[in-house]
């Protein structure tokens, strides 16, 4: 059964070392690794593996500029880095071995790495980010002025709708952190249970199902960041005027 809180592999004094931060820190070290090689490979004459990846960026930024627009070259950073750290992390932990192998405590098995999105303190993390990267890049593209006028207003009306406004940015953070932790938990659940009963052929329909769960998981976060960025990157003046249009 696995375990609903990481479990702890090492205490490093008052730090304590968990199976989700160590892959966190695989991840990092992967995706570092990789965009390392593949600036080191990058050429004026592109092979297949090359035009394949600037085909899946330029989609990808495509995909960011018709949401935000002219504003999709500060948000495309971001939501790239999500897509591409959420999605690793996710199938990370559908690598045959890598919640099997650890140390007993008792009877229990203590695996050594476990996939980072299953513990909610890391998708949580990822959520605050999210909205504190949100918001700085709302100040920076629109200003301190027109960012505090969404929430704040000397009309009773806008005042309450400002005060509506500071609670979703709350429940924004809770949805994007329990919504992804537990779809990816979930599914380690059903992994580990059907593995459990039935050894071979019989899981590998579900190991297929959460590999597309995985990705349309990092999807979700990601674009649900990229669109916060981009009502909060447009002037609370201009959306009033594309509301009342509509």
């Amino acid at each position: 059964m696995v375990s609903f809180a990481a479990e702890p592999v090492i205490r490093l004094g008052f730090f304590t070392v968990t199976n989700s931060f160590l892959d966190t820190l695989l991840v990092d070290t992967f995706l570092v690794v990789l965009i390392i090689a593949f600036n080191k490979k990058n050429s004026l004459v592109p092979g297949l593996f090359q035009n394949f990846v600037e085909m899946v960026i330029e989609t990808a930024y495509s995909l960011t500029e018709s949401v935000a627009s002219e504003r999709a070259a500060k948000i495309f950073p971001f939501f790239a880095s999500f897509f591409l750290f959420i999605l690793i992390a996710n199938w990370s932990g559908l690598i045959p071995g890598f919640s099997t192998v650890g140390f007993y405590e008792g009877h229990k098995l203590i695996p050594i790495l476990r996939a980072a999105t299953s513990d909610f303190n890391v998708t949580f993390g990822l959520a605050i980010v999210s909205a504190f990267a949100t918001h700085i890049l709302s100040v920076r593209t629109i200003g301190i002025k027109d960012y505090l006028s969404r929430y704040l207003s000397f009309n009773p009306i806008y005042l309450f709708v400002g005060f509506l406004e500071i609670i979703s940015e709350f429940t924004k953070v809770i949805s994007l952190s329990f919504r992804l932790f537990g779809n990816i938990y979930a599914g380690e659940v059903v992994l580990g249970t059907v593995s459990t009963i039935f050894a071979f052929v019989f899981p590998l329909p579900f190991l297929m199902l959460e590999v597309i769960v995985g990705l349309i998981q990092a999807l979700v976060f990601s674009m649900l960041t990229m669109a916060f960025m981009s009502i909060l990157t447009t002037p609370h003046h201009k959306e009033a005027k594309e509301v009342s249009r509509r």
